[in-house]
C-alpha cells in the first residue's frame, strides 16, 4: 500500500494534526511540519479514513518540492462513531487516542450528571480509558465536590479536582498528559482552555474553537485538531464527540459501558437482563447494597431508553 517513485526523498514518520479539503498537516518525528497530501493508490485505497492522529510516512517530491503521504500505520485505537451492530461508523474523531479527559465545571456552568455519564459511555464504547476533571472547584462546596467525584471514583475513573485561580490539581493533571495522546472534550464555558493554557502558559490554545469546515462529507473528521504538548503528548480538541459517540451502539450493549456494573453482569436472574424492573438483577441488588451509585444507574436507564427509540427510528 505504498507510493514510492524514484524521483521521493527519504520517508519521514510522523503524525497527522489536522486536515481539510485534502490537504494533511503531518508533524514529523524531528519536529518539522509539512502540509501533505494522499497519492496514487493510498488515495484510491484509503483517502477517506484518514483522521487526525493516524501515524503515517511522508516523502518529498524531489521533482516539485511537494509532500505526499505515502504509508498509513496500523491504529492502536479510533475514537469514532459505532454503527448498529457494533461495526465501526462512518464518522471518524480521531485515531491513536490513549485516553479521553472529560472536562465539567462544578459551578457556572453546573455540571450535568447525565451528560457527564454519556461522555463517559462513549470513551466505554470505543474501549479508550477516561478520567473525570472536576474544575473550578474554587466555587463549590468541598463536601458537594467530594460526593460528586465519589460516584465516579466509585466506578473506578480517576477523578482530578482542579482550580486555575487557586491553583490546584494542575501538576497532578499535567502528569497524566505527558507522552500521551488525549482526547480533551466537555461542555463548552468548563475552563477547558484557561486549564490547558494554565498547564502550558506559551501554548494558547482555543478549545472548542476549531473551524466546523472539516465536518462535511463521509469519513472526515469531526472538527478534531492535534495540539502538540511542550513536554511531550498531544492534546485532541474533540468538539464534535458528544454528537458522534453513543449514537449507534447497540442498546444491549450499554450496561458493559458501565465498568461498575461488570463484576456483577453474569449474576442476573435473566440472561436478557436490562437492570431495569426485572426480579434478580444483580445490578439493582448493587445499587441496593451502595456499591453502585443510584444516579449512575438511573442514568444508565435513561440513556438505555434513549438507545432504544434511537433503533426503533432507525
Amino acid at each position: 500500500m505504498s507510493d514510492s517513485p524514484v524521483t521521493r526523498g527519504p520517508l519521514l514518520r510522523g503524525v497527522v494534526l489536522s486536515g481539510t479539503g485534502g490537504v494533511w498537516r503531518v508533524r514529523a518525528q524531528d519536529g518539522t511540519e509539512h502540509d501533505v497530501s494522499l497519492r496514487g493508490r493510498l488515495k484510491q485505497d484509503g483517502f477517506e479514513k484518514l483522521a487526525v492522529g493516524d501515524d503515517v510516512d511522508i516523502a518529498e517530491d524531489m521533482r516539485g518540492g511537494a509532500w505526499s503521504i505515502t504509508r498509513i500505520h496500523p491504529r492502536r485505537t479510533l475514537l469514532a462513531r459505532r454503527a448498529p451492530g457494533g461495526a465501526r461508523g462512518e464518522r471518524v474523531v480521531a485515531a491513536n487516542v490513549d485516553q479521553v479527559v472529560i472536562v465539567f465545571a462544578i459551578a457556572k456552568p453546573e455540571p450535568h450528571v447525565r451528560m457527564i455519564d454519556r461522555f463517559l459511555v462513549i470513551a466505554e464504547g470505543n474501549e479508550i480509558p477516561a478520567r473525570l476533571v472536576l474544575n473550578k472547584v474554587e466555587l463549590g462546596d468541598p463536601a458537594a465536590v467530594d460526593a460528586l467525584a465519589a460516584n465516579y471514583e466509585r466506578a473506578g475513573y480517576p477523578v482530578h479536582r482542579t482550580s486555575v485561580k487557586q491553583p490546584q490539581g494542575l501538576d497532578a493533571l499535567r502528569d497524566v498528559l505527558v507522552n500521551r495522546v488525549t482526547a480533551l472534550t466537555g461542555p463548552s464555558g468548563v475552563g477547558k482552555s484557561s486549564l490547558i493554557n494554565a498547564l502550558y502558559p506559551g501554548l494558547s490554545l482555543r478549545v472548542g474553537e476549531i473551524s466546523e469546515s472539516v465536518n462535511k462529507g463521509r469519513h472526515t473528521t469531526v472538527g478534531a485538531v492535534l495540539v502538540p504538548l511542550p513536554d511531550g503528548g498531544y492534546v485532541v480538541d474533540t468538539p464534535g464527540l458528544r454528537e458522534v459517540g453513543m449514537w449507534g451502539l447497540p442498546s444491549e450493549s450499554l450496561d458493559h459501558c458501565f465498568p461498575e456494573f461488570r463484576p456483577v453482569l453474569g449474576e442476573c436472574r435473566f440472561q436478557d437482563c436490562a437492570h431495569l424492573a426485572e426480579p434478580g438483577c444483580a445490578v439493582r441488588a448493587g445499587v441496593e447494597r451502595g456499591t453502585i451509585s443510584a444516579e449512575r444507574h438511573e442514568s444508565y436507564a435513561k440513556l438505555l431508553m434513549e438507545l432504544r427509540e434511537s433503533e426503533r427510528a432507525y
